[in-house]
């Protein structure tokens, strides 16, 4: 069980007067004569923004999807065929799945700090294996792929650990009003480290000879953050609890909460279907190269249309976020956006068959990402609502197991849908692979969406078990004030 922890009784800090309250705390820190509790309020938050910072940088450059927006090289560098280089990216969801359950046993027991650190050195190592795996001195071409796919396995490992963490940083360092935004923020932190690949991969590996430069330089951030992570994160919890349910936090034991949130029915429901949307975004995200190149778009397009799936993702979650916090309403944005992302994937799978559609491909890719993303951070701490008092991280882990079985089963199912197609036409600059035609696996996908927001949409019902707590703990407070008064 959770210590019980006292709050102490004053309005919390907007994150409008962040700074202001930031630097009253570096102030109290300079002069024993402040307020303690500005000073102690004041030294809280720069702890939960600096280690906020810390995990969004390590993710940031967590980009398991270095070599997806150039498959194509990828498979001449290392003289594989394209269902190989589609597994460098199934690996993180392969082995998420069972260090998934291991990783919400140590977020919930052992803390957001020893996840975080962890995770930055299992990073560094992978990135480190990873370049031992284009260096001159392998003897053997035959080795270097199998290498690489041990770089790719130790990131793999590190992944679950910071993806599982923003619900647990949002409720551990955030008040109630603030907790959306705060999960958002951190959420939109891996979709960042997937724009920056899509962005930098394209440029950097013009030919495949190029991919020493591009390991080398992905390595760098790596070993930053680590350097980063170790020297800042300091402690597990703020000293001051930033809200009641924080303070009185009663979470269940790890098993004791699988075994309540396999009884939720509306869990379940949400496990199912908020999961399988992340399936199909994980596939969307690894698969996008492919599918656009047989219609004769570059590496460099279909780059710029992940970026603009990312760009305008984190923009729509942004502003789904700040409403969230305001209104409460996690269900209602979550059914709606869910339902318009269904009528955005029958978009693409329409347009991405169209050659010399540039602009209206770009347009698809925005939309796609500006309605599904926006439900990301929304829906994690919707299965936190619905499942309270489980922990934090054991809700959300389930959903990304959840994903990461549905992204890899997408990933091997579409691929074996596409039909082989001469490279007339073609800008796929294929090696031991061969041109597909994803006309069916892009319809399947769209299908496959549509299904899971509509039986979201009827089937999801729940009460805000959370903030109904949360609520309750309050008025005891004040009763209880009233009477001592």
């Amino acid at each position: 069980m959770a210590d019980v922890r006292t709050p102490v009784q004053t309005a919390q800090p907007t994150m409008e007067h962040l700074l202001k309250v930031i630097q009253e705390g570096f102030t109290a820190l300079k002069r024993d004569s402040l307020d303690p509790l500005i000073c102690s309020r004041g030294k809280d938050l720069v702890f939960a923004f600096f280690s906020r910072g810390v995990s969004n940088y390590f993710c940031l450059f967590q980009c398991w999807l270095t070599f997806a927006p150039i498959a194509d090289q990828t498979a001449q560098y290392f003289h594989i065929s394209m269902d190989q280089v589609n597994w460098l990216s199934m690996i993180y969801l392969i082995v998420g799945v069972p260090f998934g359950f291991g990783t919400t046993w140590i977020l919930d027991m052992l803390g957001l700090k020893t996840s975080l650190i962890l995770s930055s050195w299992l990073n560094l190592a992978g990135c480190a294996v990873q370049l031992l795996s284009v260096a001159f001195f392998i003897p053997h071409e035959s080795w270097k792929f199998p290498l690489l796919m041990v770089g790719q396995t130790l990131g793999a490992l590190a992944q679950p650990l910071v993806l599982f963490s923003p619900t647990k940083l949002a409720a551990t360092w955030f008040p109630e009003q603030q907790r959306a935004t705060a999960n958002m923020i951190s959420s939109m932190a891996n979709p960042l480290g997937i724009l920056f690949a899509n962005i930098l991969s394209p440029l950097l590996v013009k030919k495949p000879s190029s991919m020493p430069l591009l390991l080398g330089v992905y390595a760098v951030p790596a070993a930053i953050a680590c350097f980063l992570t170790m020297v800042a994160i300091r402690q597990k919890v703020p000293p001051t609890p930033p809200s009641a349910g924080a303070a009185n936090s009663t979470s269940e034991p790890f098993f004791t909460g699988i075994k309540m949130l396999l009884k939720n029915k509306a869990y379940l429901m949400l496990m199912i279907c908020f999961g399988g949307g992340i399936g199909v975004f994980t596939s969307f995200s690894a698969l996008l190269q492919q599918i656009v190149c047989v219609r004769g778009y570059s590496n460099t397009f279909a780059g710029l249309c992940g970026a603009l799936f990312i760009v305008f993702g984190i923009l729509g979650a942004f502003v789904c976020g700040l409403y969230v916090d305001r209104t409460k309403k996690f269900m209602e944005t979550t059914k709606i956006n869910f339902c318009l992302t269904a009528f955005a994937s029958i978009g693409f799978a329409l347009v991405s068959r169209l050659r010399d559609q540039p602009y209206g491909l770009a347009v698809i890719c925005s939309l796609f990402g500006l309605l599904g993303f926006s439900i990301y951070p929304v829906g994690m701490e919707l299965g936190v609502e619905c499942s309270y008092p489980v922990g934090e991280a054991t809700s959300a882990g389930l959903i990304f197991v959840s994903g990461q079985l549905q992204g890899a089963l997408f990933i091997l199912l579409l691929p074996a849908l596409a039909q082989p197609v001469t490279a007339d036409g073609s800008a796929c600059q294929v090696g031991v692979g061969a041109a597909l035609d994803w006309t069916v696996p892009t319809l399947v996908l769209a299908a496959i969406c549509s299904l899971e927001a509509c039986c979201f949409a009827l089937l999801f019902h729940t009460e805000y078990k959370r903030v109904s707590a949360e609520d309750d703990e309050v008025s005891s407070a004040l009763l209880q004030g009233a009477a001592t008064e």
